[in-house]
């Protein structure tokens, strides 16, 4: 064989592997933009995985993630969503306050929410039926549940007529919460309290401030800064006896009474569903926002029995888990 034929065979071998690699198909990557900490809430996790598996997506097998969290430091956001941009990810989901912070960061990779409130009135979706862009989710109920939290915090505790109602300092977002819940507020006979917090020392002067009023009860509004401290919320409660009622389970899990809100695991799976739609060329603008409507009420008994509470048979049955 000729000296040129040689080199020739062999540098067509030694390519075969890099053409072989080239062919092989790419697996697309899913960046994940959380606003809390990956230990805090699991099981929600968990359940956006399980959504993805449906559509079928494995992580690991056929899917890769690229998870970024702020760790409750919400200024965190943006740089976290600049680099799933960097690194071209296929679609972004992302929760809560970290929607924004992805939507800014780009309007042409697909985006994929959970988030609290109107996302039409936060500015996320131009509207529910026609999202428009490249964004689409799943918006859960919030300030809706108000005076349903309120009503059944006054079927534990009915003798309380003094009802203290924390709600974040924003005006706007105080104002919403408020309103939504006067009317139960009236037709239950209470004497209501307002109280503001926007960080850590506030919290802690609010249960001082409860203490003041002869607070029987505490309603605490749906908030992003209330959210991330719902664990910490629910050990004050407990450590100064107080009967209170918040939006998600963690509260209740902490030591709270209960916990009365939507569904966050069934609302994230939901969120995991649409993530693989898109992965499969879906676009989000033909993709309505959905509206997670599935609630649940969680009663800690033991909360209960340390507060000399009694919880009637019919509220026990009512209830989708207590805590023992």
């Amino acid at each position: 064989m000729k000296r040129r034929e040689i080199i020739m065979l062999l540098g067509g071998a030694a390519a075969w592997p890099l053409a072989a690699r080239a062919q092989q198909p790419t697996i697309p990557v899913i960046g994940f933009l959380g606003s809390r900490g990956p230990s805090e809430d699991p099981h929600l996790l968990v359940a956006w995985s399980r959504g993805l598996k449906e559509g079928g997506y494995v992580e690991r097998q056929n899917v890769a993630i690229e998870y970024r969290f702020a760790e409750n430091r919400y200024d965190r956001l943006p740089e976290l969503a600049a680099d799933l941009v960097r690194r071209r990810v296929d679609v972004i989901a992302a929760n809560g306050p970290a929607a924004q912070a992805a939507k800014a960061a780009t309007a042409t990779i697909p985006i994929v929410f959970v988030t609290g409130g109107d996302p039409v009135e936060i500015g996320l979706v131009a509207s529910l039926n026609r999202p428009g862009g490249n964004i689409t989710g799943v918006s859960i109920l919030d300030v809706e549940l108000g005076a349903k939290r309120l009503e059944l915090l006054h079927e534990l505790v009915p003798t309380a007529t003094i009802i203290a109602i924390l709600v974040p300092s924003d005006r706007a977002r105080s104002e919403l919460i408020s309103k939504n819940l006067q009317g139960a507020v009236r037709t239950l006979g209470l004497q209501p309290h307002i109280l503001h917090a926007s960080n850590d020392r506030d919290l802690a002067a609010v249960f001082t401030r409860l203490v003041e009023l002869r607070a029987g009860g505490l309603v605490i509004g749906g908030d992003a800064f209330f959210n991330s401290r719902a664990r910490q919320l629910g050990v004050l409660s407990i450590r100064h006896a107080m009967p209170a009622a918040f939006q998600f389970r963690a509260f209740a899990e902490a030591g709270g009474l209960m916990s009365y809100g939507a569904d966050l695991a069934d609302s994230y799976y939901q969120a995991g569903i649409y993530t693989s739609r898109i992965l499969k060329g879906e676009k989000p603008a033909d993709l309505p926002v959905q509206l997670a409507t599935k609630v649940e009420l969680i009663i800690n008994l033991n909360t209960a029995k340390a507060l000399g509470l009694t919880v009637s048979l019919p509220l026990a049955g009512r209830a989708d888990e207590l805590i023992e």
